[in-house]
């Protein structure tokens, strides 16, 4: 199952893009979780995987393209998408640049549009991960890279954080703030 992380301080746009997502992927297909808070999505993103993040580009506390960037040092194979009723030609470039998205989706959105968006999101996604172990598998044979340390980025692309714990001296985990 795909996994989706829906991050825009309009509770009636993630409940819109959710109901649009659903109606063409269906339920089976993806997961859709879905956030207000920004800081709150990047504590899910540090716990938990997903295939494609959208952002809006304007968001209380922090801007979308921020939140993306912090996303992309946590899963940089996370396809990273934008969404805004800004149609600047700064703000686009910015969150190209910036945040290396993927696309750039204009508020309001056609539903058919925003399907094949995340339809092409998807397949990058896959082409990323299939890029990323084929390039593993080859640094392993020419002993470039560890068995244990392809292992470890497997396990790094299937549960982002998970190889990187922070232990307290009392042997509790300590966990970062966002």
């Amino acid at each position: 199952m795909r996994r989706l992380l829906l991050v825009d301080d309009e509770i009636n746009v993630l409940h819109a893009l959710q109901r649009a997502l659903y109606r063409h992927f269906g339920r089976e297909e993806i997961r859709i979780e879905i956030s207000v808070d920004p800081r709150e999505a990047l504590a899910r993103v540090a716990e938990c995987a997903f295939d494609v993040i959208i952002s809006d580009f304007r968001m209380p506390p922090m801007s979308g393209v921020e939140f993306l960037k912090a996303v992309k040092g946590l899963q940089p194979a996370a396809v990273r998408l934008m969404l805004s009723a800004a149609t600047e030609f700064d703000t686009v470039v910015t969150a190209i640049n910036d945040a290396e998205i993927f696309r750039y989706l204009a508020k309001p959105w056609k539903d058919a549009d925003l399907q094949e968006v995340i339809a092409l999101a998807l397949a990058r996604r896959d082409q990323l991960l299939e890029d990323r172990t084929l390039a593993d598998e080859v640094r392993v044979e020419r002993s470039m890279l560890s068995a244990e340390d392809h292992e470890a980025r497997r396990l790094e692309i299937a549960e982002p954080g998970i190889t990187k714990v922070k232990w307290g001296p009392d042997g509790a985990v300590m966990l970062d703030e966002f």
